[in-house]
């Protein structure tokens, strides 16, 4: 079998300054283009580099995707996908189903409450129980889970991955440098 891994990354801050906006195209708050980087370098230094990115197409899941993506050694290819903006956790699943298995690590950059939903609806009880005690106390913007489990997408369903990590733009503090 072979061992995948799948992160899921709830956007970063967005702005709330131009009431004139419709939510789709609301852009990342100055706290959210801060964070994002950090976001990415700290995927970078973990060594989770994924090879696909499921995005949905809203301005600040895609302005979240860029900056993160910068801070990778490989940008992985993106598909922006209409069907999970703002979606619940059945259809994030539906489309993380649907990915091929030349996939090892996909990220999926989307919003809550369906990421948070998903991640905890996936954790098994072989995940690390730190970071499922600090995922059900708040999935805020810019956190990001890492999922791990063995076989095809297709088979990932309700309890099947082990959650092994939980970070938030705030564990990784103002700092640029690690």
């Amino acid at each position: 079998m072979t061992e995948r891994s799948l992160l899921l990354l709830r956007h970063a801050k967005s702005s709330w300054d131009d009431p004139s906006l419709d939510d789709f195209d609301r852009p990342l708050a100055k706290r959210g283009r801060e964070a994002a980087p950090r976001i990415g370098k700290e995927m970078a230094r973990r060594g989770w580099l994924p090879d696909l990115a499921l995005v949905s197409p809203a301005a600040r899941t895609r302005q979240t995707f860029g900056m993160v993506a910068a801070e990778l050694p490989v940008a992985p290819a993106a598909a922006f996908d209409r069907s999970i903006y703002e979606a619940p956790a059945g259809r994030i699943l539906a489309a993380i189903r649907a990915v091929g298995d030349e996939v090892r690590t996909l990220l999926v950059v989307g919003h809550n409450p369906g990421l948070e939903d998903l991640a905890s609806d996936l954790a098994s009880s072989r995940s690390d129980s730190q970071a499922l005690a600090l995922m059900s106390k708040k999935f805020p913007t810019g956190a990001i889970t890492l999922l791990t489990f063995d076989g095809s997408w297709r088979d990932l369903g309700s309890g099947t991955a082990r959650l092994d990590a939980f970070v938030t733009p705030r564990d990784l503090g103002r700092v640029t440098g690690f």
